[in-house]
């Protein structure tokens, strides 16, 4: 078949018209955040310091802190950062019912636990399959387990005569601290250490790298 010059004018145009509409979709499509609940239980010194390391970054959003606690200083931190914050009887946490009710009707992508002590339901972990990631103050699969947060931990470190420790980030699953490993950072136990001194060094770890490894696997 041929083609006029008129006929090839007419294409061109068409063809100029199609690209440049294309492009304008896509560039004035919305880009949709990434959604994400933090679940904390004591003082969500780390839920902070996720919250404003995502500053600015139109990628992450956190609309919502979760708790079992509501005595729990994360929600003076929440006030402060404009974030709502609500409280779940241990009950719900047997159930997860309610609470992920709630996580859908927010549209809620991934879930963080920024120093939650309670046990996941199976229902939350069924919807969020390794959108759940949590941080654990040793070097697993070591000092990990039921029972095994803050102070016991680093207590447990010391006790066992370790020469290092350090921060585990990894996936939730239906067992504690027994998820995929997705990140360790090692630090140095010290001969002259206490639980406080080791404390304080895995903290400095902790709000270095969380951050930095959620955006990383949910980029």
């Amino acid at each position: 078949m041929k083609f006029s010059s008129n006929n090839h004018h007419f294409l061109e145009k068409n063809m100029f018209f199609c690209t440049n509409h294309l492009l304008l979709s896509i560039f004035s499509s919305p880009i949709m955040s990434k959604n994400i609940a933090l679940f904390a239980s004591g003082s969500g010194s780390n839920a902070e310091n996720i919250i404003r390391y995502f500053t600015g970054n139109s990628d992450f959003s956190f609309p919502l802190i979760i708790s079992n606690n509501e005595k729990a200083f994360v929600h003076e931190r929440a006030k402060k950062l404009g974030v709502p914050s609500l409280t779940f009887p241990r009950e719900d946490f047997i159930d997860g019912g309610k609470i992920l009710n709630l996580l859908q009707e927010k549209n809620i992508d991934a879930i963080v636990l920024s120093g939650f002590l309670l046990k996941i339901p199976d229902s939350i972990i069924e919807a969020y399959p390794q959108k759940i990631v949590n941080i654990h103050p040793a070097l697993l699969p070591k000092f990990g387990g039921k029972g095994m947060y803050g102070m016991k931990v680093h207590r447990a470190v010391l006790e066992a005569g370790e020469k290092e420790t350090g921060i585990t980030i990894h996936y939730v699953n239906s067992n504690y601290d027994e998820g995929d490993i997705i990140f360790q950072a090692k630090c140095p136990v010290l001969p002259d250490d206490t639980p406080e001194s080791v404390a304080q060094r895995v903290h400095a770890l902790e709000y270095e790298f969380f951050p930095r490894i959620i955006a990383e696997i949910w980029k």
